[in-house]
Formats: structure tokens, C-alpha cells, sequence
């Protein structure tokens, strides 16, 4: 049985300070993938020192400080390390991490946001295109396991709000649609397989009293493949864990 947790730390310094260490040392889990990191090894090399069990996979953004970055903690050393998705544009704002193991691929992504305005909606629908393939180039070898921040929230339940929310950033009509294609492709939303419901989130801004109020989206999913559907023995949420405006999610698997 492998356990694999995942979180978007915003900012894995800040994380540290709120308690991340101890939430690391206190789950028996075999990898954590770590998102939005915004910093590399040389800035908290100390903290992590202290969990001797790990091996680190860090890919940091290359020329913009303080930004994107994903890291990935495991037990068992990979037979091979990949970094981004063969795109210079997104692999140097450090936003995937692929490790292979015999049996499968473990995948740490944290997905562009389309930001004010939508800014950034046609590059975050480049990299969408762009990581699909990617996934179903290395399907072909074995079977994905996938852990992130999608920066989406695929159905009208994974958000508070979605009345107010059509146009905006993580909600648009073009960043759901390709969610639903590439689940058609043959992918799997874990945490549906257990919980059908709305109002189970996974992000809440700090404004507004949001988390108290549970005002949030599901913007962060572990996905696999179908073919390994019925390995999957648990998908769940860590709701009550603080230290970011993310909470941390988990899933099992036998295999």
C-alpha cells in the first residue's frame, strides 16, 4: 500500500514557520508533493535537514523570485527524475516534477493560475494542452499518479460561489471544459470516487473570513489513471490543517 500526500504550501518558508515540519514528521506517508514552494533548497536547507527518511526533488522557477516552484519528498529512490513538461516557457517557472518507480509514474504539478482579468487564461490553457500530452506519452509506459494545485474548480459543487464566479480565474467555461476532456481521456478524479457532495474544498482565500465560513473551492485533486481504478483505496482531505490557504489532500493505493 502507497500513501502519497499533496499541498499547496504557499511558500514553503512561511510553511515552515506555521508548523510544516511537524506536520511532515507526524504522517507516516511515502512521497509529499509540496506546491507553490516559492523558493529553492538553498533558502530552508536547514529545516529539511531534520527529516533524514526523505530524498528531495525541487524544481524553482529561474527568473522570478518568490514564485511558482513545486517539491517533492519521497521514501523510495526513483529509477529516473524528470523536470517540467518540455515547454522552457512553464519548466522554467518550476511547475512539474515526474518521478518513475517500477510500477508507475509519481506526478507533482502545480497548474499556471489564469489570473486578474484572465491574463494568463491562453497560457494556462497552452500548458493544460501541453501537459496532457505529456501524460499520455508517459501512460504508455505505466500507469500515473498525479498530485496538485489544478487551479480549477471542474463542477459548480467544487466552489462556494459558482454564480459569481463564471468569468473568473479557475472557473471559466474554457478551464472546465478541458478538465472534462481530460478526464474523458481516461483519467480519474479520486476524491469523487468517495465523496459525490459539494462543499468539500481544498482552498479559501484569506480575505473575508473565507475558511471559517467555508467560502472555498477544490482546486487540488489527485488524479490516476483508470486503469488502475480499482487500486485506489482512499482519496481524502486534511480540512483542519492550517499553514496555508490550501489544505493538504491524500490518497491510497494498492500498488
Amino acid at each position: 500500500m502507497k500513501e502519497f500526500i499533496s499541498w499547496n504550501v504557499n511558500g514553503i518558508k512561511s510553511s515552515l514557520e506555521k508548523g510544516l515540519m511537524d506536520f511532515i514528521k507526524n504522517r507516516e506517508v511515502d512521497a509529499f508533493l509540496f506546491q507553490e514552494t516559492k523558493s529553492n533548497r538553498d533558502k530552508v536547507k536547514e529545516e529539511l535537514e531534520e527529516i533524514h527518511e526523505y530524498s528531495e526533488y525541487w524544481s524553482s522557477s529561474k527568473h522570478k523570485k518568490g514564485y511558482s516552484g513545486v517539491l517533492t519528498l519521497v521514501k523510495e529512490t526513483p529509477i529516473e527524475i524528470r523536470k517540467g513538461i518540455g515547454v522552457k516557457k512553464f519548466d522554467e517557472e518550476g511547475r512539474v516534477i515526474s518521478l518513475e518507480y517500477k510500477d508507475f509514474f509519481l506526478i507533482n504539478v502545480y497548474f499556471p493560475n489564469a489570473g486578474a482579468e484572465l491574463k494568463r487564461l491562453d497560457d494556462k490553457m497552452w500548458f493544460n494542452k501541453e501537459f496532457l500530452m505529456f501524460c499520455e506519452e508517459l501512460r504508455k509506459d505505466k500507469p500515473l499518479i498525479i498530485g496538485g494545485d489544478f487551479n480549477v474548480a471542474h463542477k459548480e459543487k467544487d466552489l462556494a460561489n459558482p454564480d459569481s464566479n463564471q468569468q473568473n480565474a479557475g472557473f471559466t467555461i474554457e478551464e472546465r471544459e478541458w478538465f472534462s476532456r481530460f478526464l474523458d481521456k481516461g483519467y480519474l478524479d479520486t476524491f469523487r470516487e468517495f465523496e459525490p457532495d459539494g462543499g468539500k474544498y481544498t482552498f479559501w482565500t484569506y480575505r473575508y473570513n473565507a475558511r471559517e465560513k467555508n467560502i472555498g473551492w477544490r482546486i487540488d485533486y489527485f488524479i490516476i489513471n483508470r486503469e488502475i481504478k480499482k487500486n485506489l483505496k482512499k482519496s481524502y482531505r486534511l480540512e483542519n490543517v492550517k499553514g496555508s490557504d490550501h489544505c493538504p489532500i491524500g490518497v491510497k493505493l494498492n500498488i
